[in-house]
């Protein structure tokens, strides 16, 4: 599937602009974990675009989040990396992530939420006022983006990464898509 055919699938079951804008920016960091890992940057940055594709239809039920995601791209045909990635990001099922895809998808979720925030907060509410030390200085903020679990953040570790390397490539992917951002 193209990336166009895609956004079709996600803009047809997912109406919030925001949650839109939530799996581009997770998309953009996918794809610059997969490019600084070597891996393959279409595959990845799917996985990211299409993580939440359940979220309006799962939004009152947070137990079958991901599970039912997981089914609608199994359905469509994509493959058991990027079903399984989608499946286990949800922290609640208790599954494995073993990939190195499904540990980069759980902590890239919640780290743009942190960005995001990040930016907003400053007077300009750009993503280019924003930069590593300051996130590095929010992480540690529990009351700022309660959203944005810090330990799935920190499990960035798993993938071989510290903080702020990990804090340094999530900001540069999501710079880049700024505008579609509306940041």
């Amino acid at each position: 599937m193209t990336r166009e055919e895609a956004l079709k699938l996600l803009q047809g079951r997912v109406k919030n602009k925001n949650l839109l804008k939530h799996m581009y920016a997770v998309e953009a960091v996918m794809i610059a974990l997969a490019r600084h890992f070597g891996e393959d940057e279409e595959e990845w940055g799917m996985t990211g675009l299409l993580h939440d594709i359940d979220y309006d239809q799962t939004k009152d039920d947070p137990s079958s989040h991901s599970l039912v995601g997981a089914e609608m791209l199994e359905q469509e045909g994509f493959s058991e990396r990027i079903v399984y990635a989608v499946k286990c990001h949800n922290d609640r099922h208790g599954l494995a992530r073993t990939a190195l895809l499904d540990k980069a998808l759980f902590a890239s979720d919640p780290v743009t939420g942190l960005i995001v925030a990040g930016a907003l907060i400053h007077p300009e509410k750009r993503l280019a006022s924003i930069d590593v030390p300051f996130l590095l200085n929010r992480f540690q903020e529990k009351s700022f983006a309660r959203g944005a679990n810090r330990d799935n953040i920190a499990s960035c570790s798993d993938l071989g990464l510290s903080l702020e390397e990990f804090l340094d490539i999530a900001l540069k992917a999501m710079q880049e898509i700024h505008e579609d951002l509306g940041l």
